[in-house]
């Protein structure tokens, strides 16, 4: 899908109202934090602002490559990682993107597991054969770090949320950024 069918794939989540909606948003946590997610997507794709090391490294790109990126509106790691990814794409019409759904066909997902578990979002950048040339994700190394820590003394979900909540508020994408223009380099 385009980014804009991902969006109004998205809006029409948060517009149908819980009572509408088939699993697993019919579950008011999932329901509540999809309705965060899109307010999160909303305010980057408004405020958000690409720095100059990756614009660069966009600009710079000379030959096709087709970036794929798996996400879901319930996920809030891709509320704070996509708008950025799609800023960053639109900036070089050799960049082409498809958005897909990771629990949805084509299952690409089962392909680019993250220490075994199927942690979106996930970018993959392919050149004009197809073949990968690089990943990134779930979210920035330094923002892993402390969902690590926080899943390593098991804390709840609550706590893990409002941490990188507060992460990703105080960082604005600055950290993808730096990782996603050292890969393309």
């Amino acid at each position: 899908m385009t980014f804009r069918e991902y969006l109004d794939y998205f809006e029409s989540i948060v517009s149908k109202g819980i009572e509408a909606q088939d699993a697993p948003y019919n579950d008011p946590m999932y329901y509540d934090y999809t309705k965060l997610n899109w307010a999160r997507t909303n305010r980057w794709l408004k405020t958000g602002e690409l720095g100059l090391e990756l614009i660069d490294a966009i600009k710079a790109i000379s030959e096709p490559q087709h970036w794929i990126i798996i996400t879901e509106p319930w996920c809030g790691d891709a509320a704070h990682n996509v708008p950025f990814l799609h800023m960053a794409a639109e900036l070089n019409d050799r960049i082409t993107v498809t958005y897909e759904l990771r629990d949805s066909e084509p299952h690409r997902i089962n392909e680019y597991l993250t220490n075994g578990g199927k942690s979106i979002p996930k970018l993959i950048i392919k050149d004009k054969e197809e073949n990968d040339i690089a990943t990134w994700g779930p979210r920035p190394a330094d923002c892993q770090t402390i969902y690590s820590a926080l899943t390593a003394e098991k804390a709840d979900f609550e706590k893990v949320k409002t941490e990188l909540q507060i992460w990703y508020n105080h960082n604005k994408g600055v950290d993808l950024q730096r990782e996603v223009a050292a890969l393309l380099q």
